[in-house]
């Protein structure tokens, strides 16, 4: 029986970001679930868990900083990759606390994306839990 591949979740309220990011994720094999917003992800952890989740931090109504605050609280081990058009030293700090394995900013580089993916989904299969990742990858602008 064949292996599944890998989930994996992409948060972003622009359409046309998401579009772009599934097409990108498919093309490199990986299974991928889209939502508009962090509530409409945080719902589906009921009947499905990605193996990463791609998260933007600015979003209406539910921003991706309370996305990283609830899987946190529930202690949820999902490896996230943040994805913003707004970087700030602000951000990118309070970003930081939720430790995820990249922050990168948009325009998001394909291949940044994919070596962050990459990088989670073998965070994801570490049997030792809470083991610093290896390496974690952060635009530098």
């Amino acid at each position: 029986m064949a292996k599944p591949r890998p989930l994996i979740a992409i948060v972003d309220d622009e359409e046309h970001i998401r579009k772009a990011l599934k097409r990108l994720m498919v093309s490199a094999y990986l299974d991928v679930e889209t939502f508009r917003s962090g509530a409409e992800f945080l719902d589906s952890l009921r009947t499905r868990r990605p193996d990463c989740l791609v998260l933007d931090l600015h979003m209406p109504l539910m921003n991706g900083f309370a996305v990283q605050a609830r899987l946190a609280e529930d202690q949820d081990q999902i490896p996230v990759v943040i994805i913003t058009g707004h970087d700030s030293p602000e951000a990118r700090d309070r970003a930081l606390v939720g430790k995820p394995v990249a922050y990168l900013c948009k325009p998001v580089n394909d291949a940044a994306l994919l070596d962050a993916i990459q990088l989670a989904l073998i965070h994801n299969t570490d049997p030792l839990p809470n083991q610093p990742h290896k390496r974690e990858i952060f635009n530098e602008e």
